[in-house]
């Protein structure tokens, strides 16, 4: 008797890894580039302080209620779609049938073939079938609103601290480039941890985390100087 090869694939962390990864992202580049850019304009560490604490907050309720209203908009159509397959399989269940035969047809089985393989998972479960293979369907894909929701929030916040922490620690005659320093490490950090926990090229995560966050600080701390030399 053979035993099963169990595999674990990556895909199934794709809902819970973009929403972390684009949480942490986000809430340390929104709030690096935010103290960066009020430091420039020359703001006193108070009031720094109090920029970036309200920017975590905001931002960390922002990404919850984006993320939430996002993903709840896929969870409706993926509702609507379902409600849709369980109507045309009590009402034309032939048809259905043949439309799944047809997809089995045109990935490699031929159709005598492909009719047994519709028959016996529409047997099983027809909406799971079609679900699967005609709307793409799965457990591993399928939205869930609040996790994304929470995963965001959690990850924002975590993220945004760390370029806080710098605030704390950093003499205000170097804070700029206290901050700019070491949110580009956390992001390269953060670009190798998502790229390991993804299976990707951990190099080019890196880079391309990194990169764009160095340009969102640099052109807030551009704009901050501007105002701040306006003012």
């Amino acid at each position: 008797m053979s035993r099963l090869h169990k595999e674990n694939h990556l895909v199934s962390r794709i809902g819970w890894l973009r929403a972390a990864v684009l949480g942490a992202n986000d809430g340390i580049v929104s709030t690096a580039s935010l103290i960066v850019g009020v430091a420039s304009a020359s703001a006193a560490s108070s009031q720094i302080l109090v920029a970036g604490v309200a920017g975590l907050v905001a931002g960390a309720m922002s990404m919850a209620a984006g993320e939430y209203v996002s993903v709840s908009s896929q969870s409706d159509t993926e509702r609507a779609d379902l409600d849709r397959e369980r109507l045309e399989l009590a009402t034309q269940p032939e048809q259905e049938r043949e439309e799944l035969t047809q997809i089995y047809v045109l990935r490699g089985l031929d159709a005598t073939l492909a009719g047994q393989v519709a028959d016996q998972l529409m047997a099983k479960d027809a909406l799971a079938a079609h679900a699967h293979d005609e709307l793409g369907i799965s457990d591993m894909t399928t939205a869930r609103p609040i996790q994304a929701a929470l995963t965001s929030a959690a990850t924002f916040s975590v993220g945004a601290a760390m370029p806080l922490l710098m605030v704390l620690v950093s003499p205000p005659s170097m804070l700029v480039m206290t901050v700019s320093i070491a949110s580009l490490m956390f992001l390269a950090l953060l670009g190798a941890i998502g790229g390991k926990a993804g299976g990707a090229d951990i190099v080019r995560a890196t880079l391309r985390v990194t990169f764009w966050g160095a340009f969102a600080m640099a052109l807030t701390a551009g704009i901050g100087a501007l105002v701040g030399t306006g003012l």
